[in-house]
C-alpha cells in the first residue's frame, strides 16, 4: 500500500511558482512581440538612413577622421550656433507653457459658444510650413507690417520675434496634450482636498498638478524638440544674426557642400536630444500613477463667477492676437491682387505657368497632400498604438524605456538629414522605394508617430490595471478584456492621436522637399517653391496655397471633433 503525500494547502490567491515564471514569459513574449514592428519600422526607416549621412560625412578612404568632430564642436561660431540653438528653445518652451497652460484650462473644463470651432483653430498653426510662419510674422513684425505702421516697431531680427513665432507655432501642442488629460481628470478629488481645508491654489497644485505631470513633460518635450530643430523660423525672423542647428545644417549641406561639418552637427543634435529624453523619461517615471478618469463630457461647465469669466476673456484675447491676427494676414495677402481684392491668386493655381516651378498645376497639391497624409496617418497610428501598447505593461526595464526615448528622436532630428538619407539609402532593390508615392508617407510617419505614443502613452498609463485584472478573472482574453477596458477610456486620446498625425504630415516640410516627386508636390513644397522664387504672382499664390491648407485643417479638426463629441465627449 503506497500512502499518497498530502497536499500542502496553498494560501488563497498566491500563484504557483512555475506558473508565475511562465507568466512572466508570456508577458514578455507579448511586450516584444508589441515592439517588433516599430523597432523594424526605425530601423530601416530613420536608423539607417542617418546612419549613413553620418558615415558618409566622417568616413574618408574607407577610415573615420573623428578628429573632425574636435575641430567643428572648436570652432567659436559653432558654438555660439549651439549656445544659442539651446537657449531660444529653452525660452521658447517656458514662454508656451506659460501662455498656453491656461488655454488647457479653458478648453478642458470651460463650455463656451465656438469652442469646437476655436479648438480646430488654434491647431491650424501647427501644420503650417515653418517657412510659411516666418512669413506671417515678417508681414507683422518686420519692415512695413503692422507693428511698423501703427507705432514704428520693428522686431524683426529680434529675438522676441522668433519666440512669439514658436508659441504661434506650438501652442496646440500644450492645449491639446495637457488638456485632452485634463478634461479626464475627476474634479471631486480637488472638491475633497478643498472640504478637507485646502485652499483653491494649493487644491490645485497639490492634487491636480501631479496628476498633469506627465502631461505637461510630455507637451514641454514636444516644444521643445521643434524649437530645438527650428528652421523655417529662425532663417526668416533671425536673418543673418541668428542659426540654429538645424539652418546650419541645412546650410553646411545644400550650400557649402560640407558633408563632414554637417555630420558632426547632426551627431551634437542626437546628443543633445537624448540628454533631454532621458531627463523627460526620469520625470515621468517619478510621476506616473493611476488617475481617476471620468468621461470629459462630465467635467465641463460654464464659467462660474468673475474669475473664471476673466480667465475666459484673456484666454480668447490671447487667441486672437496671437493665432487668429498672422493667420488673418496670410488670408488678406492671399486676396490682395493688384487690381484689388479678389481671387486671382486662387485661379492662378490651375495653371502650371512657364517658369518651371512646377510640372503640373499647383493646385493638385491639396489632393496629393491630402492622400500622403491620411496614408502616414494610418501608419503612424499603428506603429504608434503598438509602441504605446508595449510600453504600457509594467515591468518594462531600462530596454523599454531607452525604446521611448527612441521613438522622440525624429522630432529632435534634423529633417534635413533624414530627407537625404532616404535619397541614399532608399535606392536599391528591395527597397528601391524613389519612384514610390508610399515614401513620402513613410518620412511623414515618422514625425506623426511620437505623437501616437506621447498622446496614447499619459492615458494608457493612467488606466487602473486592476480593472483588466477583474475582466481577466470574468474569463475575457486578453484582447477583449482591451476592447472592453481600455478602448473604452483611450479612444479619445486615440482620435487626438489621430488628428495631430494627419495635422504633422499635412504640414510636414523637412524630409518631403527632398523626396517628393516633381509631378507629385505636397501643399508646403508647393509654398515652398513659390515663396522661392520673385514676383507678386508667385508670392500671392503661396499665401492662397497656405489658405488653403489652413481651411483644410481646420475643416478635417473640426470634422473629427463632431465625430468625436457623440460617444467620447470633449477632448
Amino acid at each position: 500500500m503506497v500512502l499518497a503525500r498530502p497536499e500542502v494547502e496553498r494560501p488563497a490567491g498566491k500563484p504557483r511558482r512555475g506558473a508565475g515564471r511562465r507568466g512572466a514569459l508570456r508577458g514578455n513574449a507579448v511586450r516584444f512581440g508589441l515592439l517588433a514592428g516599430p523597432l523594424a519600422f526605425f530601423a530601416v526607416f530613420f536608423a539607417w538612413p542617418v546612419a549613413a549621412i553620418v558615415g558618409r560625412g566622417l568616413k574618408a578612404d574607407g577610415a573615420w577622421q573623428f578628429g573632425r568632430v574636435g575641430e567643428v564642436l572648436g570652432d567659436p561660431d559653432i558654438a555660439h550656433v549651439l549656445w544659442f540653438t539651446t537657449w531660444q528653445a529653452l525660452a521658447s518652451t517656458a514662454l508656451t507653457l506659460l501662455i498656453a497652460l491656461p488655454g488647457a484650462y479653458v478648453f478642458a473644463r470651460l463650455d463656451f459658444p465656438g469652442k469646437q470651432l476655436l479648438r480646430a483653430v488654434v491647431t491650424v498653426p501647427f501644420v503650417l510650413p515653418t517657412v510659411v510662419v516666418g512669413t506671417a510674422f515678417l508681414a507683422l513684425l518686420g519692415r512695413g507690417g503692422l507693428l511698423d505702421q501703427l507705432w514704428g516697431v520693428r522686431l524683426d531680427t529680434t529675438v522676441w520675434a522668433i519666440l512669439l513665432a514658436h508659441v504661434f507655432f506650438n501652442y496646440a501642442v500644450v492645449v491639446r496634450t495637457v488638456g485632452g488629460l485634463w478634461s479626464q481628470l475627476d474634479p471631486r478629488q480637488e472638491e475633497a482636498a478643498r472640504v478637507l481645508g485646502a485652499s483653491r491654489l494649493a487644491a490645485w497644485r497639490r492634487v491636480t498638478l501631479p496628476a498633469l505631470g506627465p502631461a505637461v513633460a510630455a507637451a514641454a518635450l514636444m516644444v521643445f524638440l521643434f524649437t530645438f530643430t527650428s528652421f523655417g523660423v529662425v532663417q526668416i525672423l533671425g536673418g543673418p544674426t541668428f542659426s540654429t542647428l538645424e539652418v546650419e545644417i541645412y546650410r553646411q549641406t545644400a550650400e557649402l557642400l560640407d558633408l563632414p561639418t554637417a555630420a558632426v552637427l547632426t551627431i551634437a543634435q542626437f546628443a543633445a536630444v537624448g540628454a533631454i529624453l532621458a531627463v523627460h523619461a526620469w520625470a515621468v517615471r517619478r510621476r506616473e500613477s493611476a488617475l481617476s478618469l471620468v468621461e470629459p463630457a462630465h467635467t465641463s461647465h460654464r464659467p462660474r463667477g468673475a474669475a473664471q469669466r476673466t480667465l475666459l476673456a484673456s484666454v480668447l484675447a490671447v487667441v486672437a492676437l496671437l493665432i487668429l491676427l498672422p493667420v488673418g494676414v496670410l488670408v488678406e495677402r492671399s486676396l490682395d491682387t493688384p487690381d484689388g481684392y479678389g481671387l486671382g491668386y486662387y485661379r492662378a493655381l490651375q495653371d502650371a505657368g512657364d517658369n518651371g516651378s512646377f510640372l503640373v498645376p499647383p493646385i493638385e497639391a491639396i489632393g496629393n497632400s491630402l492622400q500622403y497624409a491620411l496614408a502616414a496617418t494610418a501608419i503612424a497610428l499603428v506603429v504608434g498604438g503598438l509602441a504605446a501598447a508595449a510600453l504600457t505593461r509594467r515591468g518594462s526595464g531600462r530596454l523599454m524605456r531607452g525604446f521611448d526615448a527612441l521613438l522622440m528622436l525624429p522630432l529632435g532630428v534634423s529633417a534635413v538629414t533624414v530627407g537625404f538619407g532616404f535619397l541614399i539609402t532608399l535606392d536599391e532593390p528591395p527597397l528601391d522605394l524613389r519612384t514610390s508615392w508610399i515614401l513620402v508617407p513613410l518620412a511623414q510617419a515618422l514625425v506623426g508617430t511620437p505623437f501616437v505614443v506621447r498622446i496614447m502613452l499619459p492615458v494608457l498609463r493612467a488606466v487602473d490595471g486592476r480593472l483588466r485584472e477583474a475582466a481577466a478573472v470574468l474569463g475575457a482574453s486578453p484582447l477583449r478584456a482591451w476592447r472592453e477596458v481600455d478602448l473604452p477610456l483611450v479612444r479619445r486620446a486615440l482620435l487626438v492621436a489621430a488628428g495631430f498625425a494627419f495635422a504633422v504630415s499635412l504640414g510636414e516640410f523637412g524630409a518631403t522637399v527632398f523626396i517628393a516627386r516633381p509631378d507629385h508636390p505636397t501643399l508646403p513644397v508647393a509654398v515652398a517653391r513659390l515663396l522661392g522664387r520673385a514676383g507678386d504672382l508667385n508670392y500671392g499664390q503661396a499665401m492662397a496655397l497656405s489658405t488653403i491648407l489652413m481651411v483644410v485643417c481646420a475643416v478635417a479638426l473640426l470634422v473629427l471633433e463632431r465625430i468625436r463629441t457623440d460617444r467620447s465627449g470633449e477632448f
